[in-house]
């Protein structure tokens, strides 16, 4: 139990080692214990991670009560609703691999036998998971939680409330005075953004992959359970430890596809494909564009969650979370049941006494009457996207979107025309260089689509872009088109009423220009001049790899 803590603190020559940690709380009898660190990305920039502190804290407690040493520290977490629709926010994927690297550093540096990580936002949930698999030590996640909704009018509100109210004042649909409102109410106290946004998306994922206790996923940020969960988790953990149970036993390819499953029967973020992909990276796991587009055929969406659909996370939560769904899947055979978990059991096992949704719920729908019959998340190729792009199509939009290009090299220019009505119906919005490089950093997309959304146009235009889009958005969008403008791919030619078909059947994205005009505008095509950039985005635009592989930056 004590395989890499044992080398930093036994002997007489660890005696320095030992003294520092005396300063910190440790007595004679902490070094015989196993040393457990609690990975806490706790910060007060945003209210998805404002409270694990108190989370991390009960952790730890339950780790030194159940036969080890916790040992608390922390990393960074940024905030995409904060930062969304401006530069700021092209940090945030890059935060992503500074946090796994910061886990990674602490952990192997500080020699923890295991660790506790608990994530409350976007990129911090699959980079505690890119730790995890990195470091391949018995290591469990915890979720912080899903924010209860806000209230307007009678009406549960959101996030994406409130950007889609920008949209409906700017079309003089709400007063400023009703936006205010709106932009008070939304967000009345700590967790994750409320509907099937990136953060619940990942944290039902990481459920599925095995590496969080059932039902983990689907708890309130402020309830009781999530309180019992983190000292569940650390029990959990110390068992791993006891018998040596290690992400690698765990993630594999049957336990990536559980969590792909999940994702599209749930309906998830767009961002999950690039998160999957990383995460199977780190654990040396071959996962492609083409097993989301497998899952996808035979997976139907049965929730009806926001931002597509009509309830939020908590509604789900109170009808019995995530479990349920996964035991049906399972029971349909599209899960892979023997997969081992943190628990040290299987999935099978795990779910085997979990009950059903109650008669009369109307969130999660049966097989025979899904919300769609396959996946959402459709991988599309074509002329502008050869390595492929992800549409994130509900049904409700349609399967099939033809219109004129009206063309914009950043989403600063194109938000600006949306709001100020220069955008038509019929139009298929082009936002390009915001790729991984080009950005630098894949920027989402959520002000221009809800602004869209806002405006009322959400039928009758597409947006397609190499950026990437929050999972708050919906309408007709496509993203992570690879290979993005900056390094040349075929975005970067397409000019204003240039005809785009999107077909989400024959799964293809086109620019409708001949291969001779084409390969003309590809002889005098010229990049725009260079963003100013600094620090780590530098090292990131040099690093990073294109959306098909997930945007690491290690090979």
């Amino acid at each position: 139990m004590r395989k890499y803590s044992s080398i930093i603190v036994d002997g007489k020559d660890r005696a320095p080692s030992r003294s520092m940690l005396r300063a910190v709380g440790f007595k004679d009898k902490d070094f015989k214990l196993p040393q457990v660190g609690v990975a806490t990305t706790w910060s007060m920039v945003t209210p998805c991670n404002m409270h694990l502190d108190k989370l991390a804290q009960l952790s730890a407690n339950s780790v030194d009560k159940n036969g080890g040493k916790s040992i608390i520290f922390n990393t960074i977490t940024i905030s995409d609703g904060i930062s969304m629709g401006t530069e700021g926010m092209r940090y945030s994927l890059v935060s992503r691999e500074v946090i796994a690297d910061s886990i990674e550093t602490v952990i192997g540096c500080e020699g923890f036998d295991g660790f506790l990580s608990i994530g409350g936002c976007d990129k911090n949930m699959p980079a505690c998971v890119m730790a995890m698999a990195r470091l391949n030590r018995p290591s469990i996640f915890v979720y912080g939680g899903t924010i209860l909704p806000g209230d307007h009018k009678s009406q549960k509100i959101d996030i994406v409330s409130v950007f889609e109210a920008v949209g409906k004042n700017a079309n003089k649909q709400i007063s400023d005075r009703e936006l205010t409102e709106i932009e008070k109410k939304a967000i009345p106290g700590p967790g994750s953004c409320g509907g099937m946004y990136t953060a619940n998306t990942m944290a039902c994922a990481i459920e599925a992959l095995g590496l969080s206790l059932t039902n983990s996923s689907a708890q309130v940020a402020i309830s009781s359970k999530k309180k019992n969960d983190c000292k569940l988790s650390a029990k959990a953990l110390m068992q791993c430890i006891r018998n040596d149970i290690k992400p690698s036993d765990i993630i594999s390819k049957k336990s990536l596809e559980n969590a792909i499953t999940v994702v599209m029967a749930l309906g998830g973020s767009t961002n999950a494909v690039l998160h999957l992909l990383a995460i199977a990276h780190s654990a040396n796991i071959k996962l492609s564009l083409r097993d989301f587009d497998r899952i996808g055929n035979k997976t139907p969406v049965l929730a009806d969650l926001k931002p597509s659909g009509k309830y939020s996370m908590s509604e789900l939560v109170a009808i019995g979370g995530v479990a349920p769904l996964m035991k049906m899947l399972l029971n349909k055979k599209l899960l892979h049941g023997d997969c081992l978990t943190v628990t040290g059991k299987t999935m099978r096992q795990n779910l085997s006494k979990v009950k059903p949704y109650p008669s009369g719920q109307k969130i999660i729908k049966s097989f025979s009457d899904p919300i769609k019959k396959n996946g959402h998340l459709i991988i599309l190729r074509g002329n502008l996207s050869p390595n492929g792009a992800v549409a994130k199509i509900s049904g409700k939009e349609g399967n099939s979107f033809t219109g004129k290009a009206r063309v914009y090299n950043s989403e600063e220019q194109a938000l600006k025309d949306i709001l100020s009505d220069k955008v038509k119906k019929g139009t298929v919005i082009v936002i390009r260089y915001e790729g991984p490089r080009g950005g630098p950093g894949m920027r989402e997309m959520l002000s221009p689509t809800s602004a869209v959304m806002g405006k009322g146009l959400g039928k009758d235009v597409a947006l397609i872009t190499d950026g990437r889009f929050s999972g708050g958005s919906h309408g007709f969008v496509v993203g992570h088109i690879s290979p993005e403008a900056h390094v040349g791919g075929l975005l970067s030619i397409v000019k204003n009423g240039d005809i785009i078909e999107i077909d989400a059947i024959k799964k293809q994205l086109n620019l409708k220009v001949s291969k001779t005009e084409i390969k003309s505008r590809m002889i005098r095509v010229k990049k725009p001049t260079k963003k100013t950039m600094s620090g780590v985005l530098t090292k990131y635009a040099k690093l990073v790899s294109q959306a098909h592989s997930g945007a690491i930056t290690v090979d």
